[in-house]
Order: C-alpha cells, then structure tokens, then sequence
C-alpha cells in the first residue's frame, strides 16, 4: 500500500515511542507525510453544576496543551528527519479523539502503540488500540510495547 498520510497517535510512553519510531519510518519509506496526535484528556466531571470552569481547572487544561505541544516537538525532533508533521493536541477521550482526527485529517494509515494490558488492568481499562482497529475506516497499525523498532 501507498499511504501518503499517517496519523500518529503518541502519548507519553515507551510503546507510543516505539510507535513514533515506526510510523516515521513507514512515512520515509512511502514518502508521506505524517500527523503526530496527542489527546489531552477532559477534566473529570464535576460534582456542581454551578461550579463551572474555574481559573485552576482552565490552568490545568492550558498546561496539558502547553505540554502536550511540547511532547509533539520532541517526537518530531527525535524520529521525524524533515518528514512534513502537524501537530494536533485535542480535548478528548484516546479512542474518539484518533478516530475523529484520523477522519478528519483524512489519514490513510493510523500507527498507535499499545502498552499490552492483560488480564484485570485491560478489563476495567481496555483497550485503545483494540478500539480503534475495530471502528477506524483506514488500516492501523498496533506496535506492540516489546516490539523492537
């Protein structure tokens, strides 16, 4: 296949490392150009309806998109070697987040990693990845956290 633009999911961990490695080489080798993607999570619900969007919680969510952009800058300085990247931070839960951006910015490939949950922990947790390969419309690729790339 010839995918001419990859969406590359990323938070801050080894496997999302591993699937930036991975999604930047697969973008050299087809030549394509490459959406690096970091969902910042909503705040959790709040028990007051009238308590609103205080100056903390609007704080807190500027630092995680502050953040975020930085995460994004790394991973492109790391693996990107003058592939075209956008960066795109989003308000939202992981799954709807990459599928929603993934449509959005007309991906052809989507590479996420995953960070192998078993048994109890990916019951209660499961799994974005899993999810995302059952409803996306394009190919994704899952990188595996023991895979070595």
């Amino acid at each position: 296949m010839n995918y001419k633009r990859i969406l590359i999911a990323v938070d801050n961990s080894t496997s999302a490392e591993k699937a930036a490695k991975a999604g930047y080489d697969m973008a050299s080798l087809c030549q394509a150009e490459v959406a690096l993607l970091n969902i910042v999570e909503p705040a959790p619900p709040i028990a007051n309806p009238d308590f609103g969007f205080t100056p903390a919680i609007v704080e807190l969510y500027d630092n995680s998109v502050e953040n975020s952009h930085v995460l994004l800058k790394e991973i492109e300085q790391k693996y990107g070697n003058g592939t075209t990247t956008t960066y795109l931070s989003v308000l939202d839960t992981a799954t709807n987040g990459i599928l929603t951006q993934s449509e959005e910015w007309s991906a052809d490939l989507i590479v996420l990693g995953t960070h192998g949950r078993t048994g109890l922990n990916h019951f209660l947790m499961g799994s974005v990845a899993e999810h995302v390969a059952r409803k996306s419309a394009c190919p994704v690729l899952i990188v595996p956290n023991k895979a070595d790339v």
